[in-house]
Order: structure tokens, then C-alpha cells, then sequence
């Protein structure tokens, strides 16, 4: 399953991976297509089974802060969007944390990890010892090996609480610790906690995933104890590289068999409130330390396969303001593409024929009265970066399915297509068309 990984029609931000038994449970916020809000009133849960990360099921809603037709309310205390969740084991219950906006944050509980979720308190504290004004924005949980449990949370401050394991949401008296990441003046802002806490533990050391202050990054800091301090390590993935639009980023890690993997959600619809879940492989190092990784359009896959449909909405590169949106359930595009702008993938195989002299590429487009074409490039998107130029498709000025020929190629590479618009004979005519838009691309297709 190719980034995104859940259909293309959810959206599903914020994620928390975790694996229960012989599944792995996606837990996030629930965006909506084109919103103009972060999250909206309900939680859902997908779920894939760890021999198979390709089929993710859904388990259908599982918490509610406003009733709708076919669930009730999960909560009587607020009726605001539902942001950020965790769902962690202990003793055979399963505990969602939530922050309900403008709202403590709240503690639920169910038999099994699909949920639904039963709410049992909002979080008890004395107010000496909670940070983040008793809110727990964006709480992130850690049950450890000897049964204590930890709260990590905090919006510009990083805190934690330990909590009372018997209860699950009493905070323990003397608990807090803030900042619990240091962030200093002199801290470099790239290094500063911003929101977004997740914590593991992964061999003897404890790892707290955020969203720094500056960028659309994950970071991670580390600490040899699960109440810190905890000390900036680097980056996991930056989701603003040749990617727009650029915001906030929120996710965490999890280990499958062999395999760890970072969580993360990419931004669509012009906007940074209609985001969904995507996957990068990742590895940890003997020190500790996770060298960064790039966004692609991989998801759990080792190489994409040109030779089937390929959607254009998996694109994991967008310049110079093209940018992926949904126009109903069943079409979504590459939109705003104009002269310059670079849609790209990571990774296809092109196989072992070294036979075959060229392919065909089929493009399924919508016109925008524009005329066209799109340069295809792998390895990059020009010379000067190592690219090279193997052909292009053109387009006209109405929806349809253009083909054009290219060089055929062999083995892995990224897949860039670089729009050029039909320029005027005459130079000085060319200021009055440059804003026009290249066709919507919705999908392609190579052909041998």
C-alpha cells in the first residue's frame, strides 16, 4: 500500500501506532476533506494485520464528542473537536487519552483495542501539578516495564506527569516536570519543543517524538530515564521538503516483525486541515540515534509499479503551489499546475527489460483551457540535480487521456513530471499567460 495507506478518501491525521497481539492499530484525529478546522467530533480506528500491511480494515467509530444519526455522544462534559488521542494496554483494558478542544482532557477505557470507548474521568489533578494550564494538549502515554505510567503532553512547553496506575488518569501528587525537553532561548528553534508528544521505549532508552517550533518536522530527543530530562537527538522526517502545502506534522514510531517504521500524516487541499496518514521504513541505530528519512510515496512498499494505474494524488513532491485535492469521493488531482511546477514520486521499478526501446505513458487528465506538456524525468527533476529527461506527455484543452512516447528505462527510480505551458511566438506576450494552468492530472499509467 503506497502512501497514503488508508483509502484515499480518509483522513486521518495525528497518528498513534501501536501493535496489540498480531495487529497493528492506527489511532489519530479525524480530519475532513477541504475543512477549515483541524478534526472534527469523532475518533475512528483502522487496523492491518502485521503478515499483511497492505489491507488496512476499518473498525468504524469509536468515540463521539457530538452525537450524529447513528452514534451517541461519548462524553457530557464538552461537545467540542476531538484532537491527538493515544490508545495504550495495561492489564488487559485498553485507555484512550484524548484533549478535547477548549476542555481537560479526558480518560476512556474498552475490552478490546478497536474500541468503542468508554468514558471514565476527565484527568484529576491539584492544579500545582499539571502544565499546559491542566489541558494536556496532544498527550502522548507510556505504560514501563514495571507498571508505572507516564503523561506527556504540552502546546510551546514540554511536561510530564506521572499518572496513578490503579485509576489511569489521577495525576500523582509532585509529579510534573516541565520543561521536560529543554527549551531554552538559546536552544535553537529548529530544536525547541512545539506540541505533538509521543513517548516509546526502546531498549533501555526512552524516546519522545514531537513537533519542534520550526519546520514541518518530526524530532526526537532521548533520556535514559521516562521522567527526563530528555535531550534533543535530530529528526525523523520533514514533510516540507519540495512539498505543498507545508504545516504541522504529528506521528510516532512502531516496530513490525523486523521493521521500524515512522508514522506521519501528509497535507492536501490547499490547506493544513485535510491531512492523512502516511508510513516511511526507518532504523535505528546501536546508539540510538534514527538518521532521517525522506518522504516518498513508498508507504510499506520497497518500490512502486509503473505498469499499473498509478493515482497522482500519492505524489510525495509538489512545487511552486500545485497541490493535490479532492473533488468528490472517487476523483481526486495534481491541481494549480503551472509553468515550473514539479509533481514527483519515490520509488518505481521499471524492471529488468533492457530490451524494449520505449514506453507509453498515458495520462488521465482534466483540461483547464490550457495547453501543454508534461517533461518526464527520473532521478530528479533537472540536469543540474543528475535528472535526466526521457520524454513527455502533451495535453490540450479539455479533459481526457493524452499519451506521448519516452525512452524506456530499467530498475529503480524516482518520477518526476516537470509542467511546461504553451508559450506565445512573440516574447513580450508572455508576461499576460503565465498564470495559466496546466492540465489536473488524476492518474498515469507506463505501457510497454
Amino acid at each position: 500500500m503506497p502512501n497514503p495507506i488508508l483509502p484515499l478518501w480518509e483522513y486521518i491525521p495525528d497518528g498513534e501506532p501501536r501493535q496489540f497481539g498480531n495487529r497493528v492499530y492506527l489511532y489519530g484525529s479525524h480530519d475532513t476533506p477541504g475543512g477549515v478546522n483541524f478534526c472534527d467530533y469523532k475518533l475512528k480506528v483502522w487496523s492491518a494485520s502485521i503478515d499483511d500491511l497492505n489491507h488496512w480494515e476499518c473498525h468504524g467509530h469509536s468515540y463521539h464528542s457530538r452525537p450524529d444519526s447513528d452514534h451517541e455522544s461519548s462524553v457530557t462534559h464538552t461537545d467540542q473537536e476531538i484532537y491527538a488521542p493515544d490508545v495504550i494496554e495495561k492489564d488487559g483494558k485498553y485507555y484512550l487519552y484524548t484533549y478535547i478542544l477548549g476542555s481537560k482532557g479526558c480518560v476512556s477505557v474498552s475490552d478490546t483495542p478497536e474500541g468503542p470507548f468508554k468514558f471514565i474521568s476527565e484527568y484529576e489533578y491539584a492544579p500545582e501539578d499539571a502544565g499546559d494550564d491542566g489541558i494536556f494538549n496532544d498527550i502522548g502515554v507510556l505504560v514501563d516495564d514495571d507498571g508505572r505510567v507516564y503523561a506527556y503532553y504540552g502546546f510551546e512547553h514540554s511536561n510530564m506527569n506521572e499518572l496513578d496506575p490503579e485509576t489511569m488518569y489521577k495525576v500523582i501528587p509532585g509529579s510534573l516536570r516541565r520543561p521536560v525537553i529543554d527549551d531554552r532561548q538559546e536552544v535553537p528553534v529548529e530544536k525547541r519543543f512545539y506540541e505533538a508528544s509521543s513517548p516509546r521505549k526502546i531498549g533501555d532508552l526512552y524516546y519522545l517524538i514531537y513537533s519542534p517550533r520550526k519546520g514541518t518536522r518530526l524530532a526526537y530527543a532521548t533520556s535514559k530515564s521516562p521522567t527526563g530530562p530528555f535531550e534533543y537527538r535530530g529528526y525523523i522526517i520533514d514533510n516540507g521538503v519540495d512539498y505543498e502545502p507545508q504545516g504541522n506534522n504529528h506521528g510516532s514510531l512502531v516496530k513490525i516483525k523486523d521493521q521500524w517504521y515512522v508514522f506521519y500524516h501528509r497535507l492536501s487541499n490547499h490547506g493544513i486541515t485535510s491531512r492523512r496518514a502516511c508510513v516511511e521504513k526507518v532504523t535505528i541505530l546501536p546508539d540510538g540515534t534514527i538518521p532521517p528519512v525522506e518522504m516518498t510515496s513508498l508507504g510499506f512498499e520497497d518500490s512502486l509499479n509503473p505498469y499499473y494505474p498509478v493515482k497522482a494524488e500519492i505524489a510525495c513532491v509538489l512545487t511552486d503551489h500545485c497541490f493535490t485535492t479532492e473533488k468528490d469521493a472517487f476523483t481526486r488531482v495534481v491541481t494549480n499546475v503551472k509553468d515550473g511546477c514539479v509533481i514527483g514520486y519515490k520509488y518505481f521499478d521499471f524492471g529488468k527489460d533492457d530490451t524494449t526501446k520505449t514506453m507509453k505513458l498515458a495520462m488521465k487528465v482534466h483540461g483547464t483551457g490550457c495547453r501543454g506538456t508534461y517533461r518526464v524525468w527520473i532521478d530528479a527533476p533537472n540536469e543540474e540535480k543528475g535528472g535526466k529527461c526521457i520524454g513527455g506527455v502533451n495535453v490540450d484543452l479539455g479533459d481526457g487521456v493524452y499519451t506521448g512516447k519516452v525512452q524506456a528505462v530499467t530498475g529503480r527510480h524516482a518520477l518526476y513530471f516537470v509542467a511546461e505551458r504553451e508559450k506565445p511566438r512573440d516574447e513580450w506576450m508572455d508576461g499576460f499567460f503565465k498564470e495559466r494552468c496546466i492540465a489536473e492530472i488524476e492518474e498515469y499509467v507506463f505501457m510497454k
